[in-house]
């Protein structure tokens, strides 16, 4: 009896075994925020691509067609990481374009008026620039104003404060930076250091500022993914008073993010003035529409709670690829907003349908 028993029970099925469903690999990969950016990237390469042999000038596949898309990608790919988690934990910073602006400012005038060091200057404008962020988390968790509306008013007040101190301060609002300081700065070889690839006599540079985008993704996505932060983050943008019972410091993690987000603001302002040996007040304009973009296509939910810092990645450089891709195929550049509200519309959509289908299967 007990044998007839045994043998039935190891022949038969375990119990609820015809409920389990089988998930292949593929449908576990549509399953991440990233895996409908990965679609549209695709695409797009494919489109610029073909559209580039058709034109007789097939540069956009060369290594410097792809050096070159990769620096465009970069410029909003340093940003879209911090934005991505802040807009993961349920917030927006529509002044981080603002933030730009100053940080290479407060650069540009440490160095040429105050005679700082290009370093100290450096530092100077990370620390004030990172306090500009934490002042914008403050003001959204003390006052529960919407940070869409915060950061909008700041935005502004940001950028005029930049000109006004410009103006005053130099009369000018370009600001020249001594090349030859730059050259013999330890610190600022981290950040216009450039290597020239040169492949069938093709010329392409790799430029610092695709290494800064690809460190700090890397960063961001073991912040999110791996460590109790990132799901703090995730928590407090899902449900904020569920994460506060939980006992995550929610105004920390918020306020953190702000921070966040205008040190990464910082750290592109940095690349660009030592990239290009000067100070803007220009720089960094319509950038907060870029990150937001690059963010959604990423698989980042506006309502927050859910998103990817690849998927963000992975954004940026559909950006890239079609900003570089329209110059290298001889179309208008005005269609460059046409081809990014498109990515734009098409993304969200394919993201829903993906997240509606897939995102359960794990």
């Amino acid at each position: 009896m007990s044998t007839s028993s045994a043998t039935a029970g190891e022949a038969g099925p375990a119990p609820g075994h015809e409920r389990l469903r089988r998930v292949s690999l593929a449908q576990r990969a549509l399953g991440r925020p990233a895996a409908g950016a990965l679609i549209i990237v695709v695409f797009v390469w494919i489109v610029f691509s073909i559209l580039s042999i058709q034109t007789g000038n097939p540069v956009f596949l060369t290594h410097a067609g792809t050096l070159s898309y990769l620096d465009v990608a970069a410029q909003v790919g340093i940003v879209a990481t911090a934005v991505a988690l802040l807009m993961i934990g349920g917030e927006f910073d529509l002044s981080i374009g603002s933030l730009v602006g100053f940080a290479g400012i407060v650069i540009g005038i440490g160095v040429t008026e105050f005679g700082m060091p290009v370093w100290a200057a450096i530092l100077a404008s990370m620390v004030l620039t990172t306090l500009l962020g934490v002042v914008n988390g403050i003001i959204v968790v003390r006052t529960g104003l919407p940070s869409f509306i915060v950061t909008l008013a700041t935005l502004f007040i940001i950028r005029g404060l930049t000109v006004v101190m410009t103006a005053l301060i130099t009369n000018i609002t370009f600001i020249p930076i001594d090349r030859a300081r730059i050259a013999a700065d330890p610190i600022a070889g981290f950040f216009n250091w450039g290597q020239v690839i040169v492949i069938n006599g093709q010329r392409g540079e790799l430029k610092v500022s695709i290494l800064w985008w690809i460190l700090i993704a890397l960063i961001g996505a073991y912040l999110l993914g791996k460590t109790r932060f990132g799901n703090w983050i995730a928590g407090v943008g899902g449900s904020a008073q569920a994460a506060r019972n939980l006992g995550v410091p929610v105004a920390r993690v918020k306020i953190a993010l702000f921070a966040l987000t205008a040190f990464s603001a910082s750290v592109l302002a940095t690349v660009q003035s030592m990239t290009f040996f000067s100070a803007d007040v220009l720089r960094g304009r319509g950038l907060e529409l870029d990150a937001i973009t690059t963010a959604v296509i990423g698989g980042t939910l506006l309502t927050g709670g859910y998103g990817s810092v690849i998927g963000a990645a992975i954004g940026a450089l559909a950006l890239g690829m079609a900003r570089i891709g329209i110059v290298f195929a001889d179309i208008n550049s005005d269609w460059y907003f046409v081809s990014i509200g498109t990515l734009l519309l098409v993304a969200v959509v394919l993201n829903n349908w993906i997240r509606r289908r897939f995102a359960g299967l794990r």
